[in-house]
């Protein structure tokens, strides 16, 4: 099989998928999740016409030339409402965010008035609405405040919250099941003595699927066994993707992509003209709740992590009907990069934003299999396929890392 190119392999990992179904959430649950439907307000905000400001509830009718001097008849305080009506000639005293009473259409801040606690003399007159919150000024009671497919921030809950919603239709978070290969793997918990390695590709890629939206489901470690893999990948059939790491070579002991066909996957492709990442593949089978997606990722840690920035993030974003913005940007290369070969090259650089345009660095060593050059990184290089060698000042399409 050729080698697919980056934005057919994206394309193919994406035909086809569909949001995943909406869920009941309490809204003290909902920071980070995806609407599933548009969100209409349930009351109006303000409910009432409310004062601004701590002062005098007037009539502007009765302040038309200085000085106006009027008679104290109640008060207003927030949650304590005159039940009166002004009457012409009277003045209503009332604090912040308290109702309007009826008749009165203005507030008179207090620093512009003096009162002997009978009386109220005005030292500036008011125009019809000052200082005041008009009733629905924010928004009406039917009105759309969130849209579906939005990814909620705190400012978000705050919105949902005061339009009367203490439950929200959200969409269900996609499992994502993450199979660790390999009989030189161990857990982080453990020690490697001869020929082992510790399994870290299995929580830093947790951590990237939660932070997208997903639920993260930790498989564990198959040996290099048919029995095994079979086993684990079953374990995995209620999930909506399926991760696999490593094991996706064609060496005698990469039984990863056989295991996934003999349980009922169809691999779509698996060589992708991108380095790193190249043995990445993907397929679909069918699970327990619908089509599962497989994407299978290769075992070098820097290189899985960057191939699951590129197709993993997505494919979460739309099971959660989340558009994503454009990933990549522009920046202005601080030193030269020589030519490139048949395959995109997304290097690992560091990006400062504090300067415009921003200027990126490629890092020095860019060996795959090296945690400590990703951890260094914030943004990729895209260098497109036989690219020509690049001076510094050039411009470069950069993708950060982070989202």
């Amino acid at each position: 099989m050729t080698l697919m190119p980056v934005a057919e392999a994206l394309e193919t990992v994406l035909s086809g998928v569909m949001a995943l179904g909406p869920e009941q959430a309490g809204i003290r649950f909902a920071l980070g999740r995806t609407l599933a439907q548009n969100l209409s307000a349930a009351v109006t905000h303000p409910p009432f016409d409310a004062s601004a400001m701590d002062g005098y509830a007037v009539r502007t009718s009765d302040c038309t030339a200085l000085p106006v001097r009027l008679k104290l008849a109640g008060e207003s305080a927030a949650g304590w409402p005159y039940g009166g009506t002004v009457s012409p000639g009277e003045a209503i005293r009332i604090f912040t965010g308290a109702s309007l009473p009826d008749g009165a259409d203005a507030i008179v801040i207090q620093e512009d008035t003096t009162s002997d606690g009978v009386h109220v003399t005005l030292k500036a007159l008011p125009k019809k609405g000052d200082n005041l919150r008009m009733r629905g000024q924010d928004f009406h009671e039917g009105d759309i405040v969130l849209k579906r497919g939005q990814w909620l921030n705190t400012r978000d809950i705050l919105l949902a919250a005061a339009s009367g919603h203490a439950m929200l239709a959200l969409t269900r978070r996609p499992v994502v099941a993450i199979l660790a290969t390999g009989d030189e793997l161990v857990e982080p918990s453990d020690r490697p003595t001869a020929g082992q390695i510790i399994a870290s590709n299995s929580y830093g890629l947790a951590a990237l699927v939660e932070n997208a939206g997903g639920t993260a489901k930790l498989l564990g470690i198959a040996m290099d066994t048919a029995g095994d893999l079979a086993n684990k990948i079953k374990d995995a059939e209620s999930a909506d993707i399926l991760v696999t790491i490593g094991g996706a070579s064609v060496g005698d002991h990469d039984l990863v992509r056989p295991a996934l066909e003999a349980a009922g996957a169809h691999l779509q492709f698996y060589k992708i003209a991108m380095r790193p990442g190249k043995p990445t593949f993907f397929g679909s089978r069918k699970g327990t709740s619908g089509v599962q997606r497989i994407v299978g990722l290769p075992g070098n840690p820097l290189s899985a992590m960057i191939s699951a920035r590129i197709f993993l993030v997505p494919l979460i974003a739309k099971m959660l009907n989340r558009t994503l913005p454009d990933m990549t940007l522009t920046a202005e290369l601080t030193t030269d990069i020589p030519p490139n070969g048949i395959r995109d090259h997304y290097m690992r650089a560091a990006i400062d934003w504090a300067v415009s345009p921003p200027r990126v660095t490629p890092l020095s060593n860019q060996d795959s299999s090296l945690v400590t050059i990703l951890a260094s990184a914030n943004a990729l290089i895209i260098v497109p396929a036989h690219s020509p060698a690049l001076p510094a000042g050039s411009r470069v399409t950069v993708m950060p890392l982070d989202f």
